[in-house]
């Protein structure tokens, strides 16, 4: 398997680029708008193509970059079905393996975050990996407080989904803020300050709603935006409308 982390640094997200060495076929994980070109030219040096973009959820800090990803380069965009985008070519579901040639992710319904977010789960080289999308980050965890989310329900998928696995599972973020890379199961159990050491339930919800987080700068046109594959809407800020032209130009 060829993997790569990429990064787009304003919104501070990680997409992952996974290729099959047998077919030549990869998936971007979260792709990003604003990096569509970049991450193209990165599959292009790997001597792979982009068969799939996948996402975790419908994003409100970036626009997502399937729909300019398509455009560009004719790959068909997978999301969670659950969220009935018609713009979305392959819906996928937790119970159903997704794959790129021998790759095989597993959805993993994870809400609380967003109601619909899914994350993804691979075993390669006897270790399990772990793409957590918004909902479990290295030491730290996605928002509850807009877009459905709930913090009961980002607890029950944390414990339930992701705390059940292996202690070796390595767990890559949709996003971090202070340059860090990849985390574990084991080490998100012991050291995270809102849901490690056995914190409960009652405890965790009491520390996400005291956050008191500002409100996202993209959120009012990201959403719809996303829910449109990343198609840029007409209220995107003047300050924000560069990575539009292309979009605007056809």
């Amino acid at each position: 398997m060829i993997f790569k982390q990429l990064f787009e640094s304003s919104s501070s997200t990680y997409t992952y680029l996974l290729g099959c060495e047998d077919t030549g076929q990869c998936v971007l994980i979260d792709p990003v708008f604003d990096t569509a070109s970049r991450d193209l030219q990165v599959i292009k040096d790997a001597g792979l193509e982009l068969a799939f973009t996948l996402e975790t959820h419908v994003h409100a800090d970036h626009l997502t970059g399937a729909r300019r990803l398509k455009q560009l380069s004719h790959s068909q965009i997978a999301a969670p079905a659950m969220d009935e985008l018609p713009c979305v070519d392959v819906g996928v579901k937790e119970g159903d393996a997704f794959l790129i040639g021998s790759i095989a992710l597993h959805p993993l319904f994870t809400p609380g975050h967003t109601s619909t977010h899914h994350a993804y789960l691979l075993e390669q080289g006897g270790v399990k990996w772990l793409f957590s999308g918004d909902a479990l980050l290295i030491e730290a965890c996605g928002r509850t407080d807009f877009q459905s989310g709930n913090a009961e329900d980002l607890y029950d998928s944390i414990h339930n989904k992701f705390f059940n696995l292996p202690g070796n599972t390595l767990v890559y973020p949709g996003h971090d803020y202070e340059g860090r890379c990849v985390t574990s199961i084991a080490q998100e159990k012991n050291r995270n300050p809102r849901l490690g050491n056995n914190t409960s339930k009652a405890a965790f919800v009491d520390i996400m709603n005291a956050l008191d987080l500002p409100y996202p700068r993209k959120m009012d046109f990201a959403v719809p935006g996303n829910q449109l594959c990343g198609q840029c809407p007409d209220n995107v800020p003047e300050a924000l409308r560069k990575p539009c032209e292309f979009h605007e130009q056809g």
